[in-house]
């Protein structure tokens, strides 16, 4: 194996788990005096941070969730085509960035649900990852906006990438050519159904609450905190 192998093969993807494996939603929590995995779902994504904190924080932690997956996968991905690699090639630090988040070694292996870093992970592997996550997101979107479960929006928009993978691969949209050879096509195909298989697992708890109309909506756990919150007390007499 040569050097560039080594730093592409074994470098990249140690150092995706390990940029993916630090929980930036805790750390934002922590700084802010709230460990999330003792509030809400106890989960250490950015949906928990933001029913905890609000929905600004958790734009932060999405954000730099998606960020620690798109950047290793993205440089990697530029090295490897200087280096005429296979196109599979990024698809391990891909996979060890996702890992990490769901798996975080700083955390004792207890992590996220992994849509955030999922996200930015497909967005750094041109084209037909790109294509296929941003097909997907618009689909998370759609389900957000009308019904309100994020958990539905992310099994439902995994789903759908994996799908759009297969089929992109096979026949390209128009403009951009995301088809692939055979041998490239079966990794591809694998790693996005990995991907899927891994958040639908992991929100499986989600799922149990789906199918028992007890899943809380988009800012319903708010609503419900304000109703129990106690109203003004009537002013005292003032003894006339």
């Amino acid at each position: 194996m040569t050097w560039p192998e080594v730093i592409i093969y074994i470098f990249f993807p140690v150092a995706g788990y390990l940029l993916g494996a630090v929980p930036f939603a805790w750390v934002i929590g922590k700084a802010h005096g709230v460990d999330i995995r003792t509030t809400g779902s106890k989960n250490i994504g950015a949906t928990n941070l933001g029913r905890t904190l609000g929905a600004k924080y958790f734009w932060q932690a999405f954000s730099l969730d998606a960020l620690k997956g798109f950047l290793p996968v993205l440089i990697c991905s530029l090295f490897s085509r200087k280096l005429s690699l296979p196109s599979w090639a990024p698809l391990l630090t891909a996979a060890a960035c996702f890992l990490g988040h769901v798996f975080p070694i700083y955390l004792k292996f207890k992590g996220g649900k992994g849509v955030a870093t999922s996200f930015g992970v497909v967005l750094g592997f041109w084209p037909l990852y790109t294509i296929a996550g941003l097909l997907g997101g618009a689909f998370f979107v759609f389900m957000l906006l009308v019904y309100r479960y994020i958990s539905l929006a992310s099994i439902t928009a995994a789903a759908v990438f994996a799908a759009l993978v297969v089929m992109l691969s096979f026949r390209s949209p128009p403009y951009v050519n995301t088809a692939v050879s055979p041998g490239d096509r079966v990794a591809l195909i694998a790693v996005a159904g990995f991907f899927a298989l891994v958040i639908i697992f992991r929100h499986r708890a989600n799922i149990a609450r789906l199918m028992k109309g007890t899943e809380p909506k988009i800012g319903q756990r708010e609503i419900e905190k304000a109703k129990l919150k106690p109203q003004n007390p009537p002013p005292p007499p003032d003894g006339r």
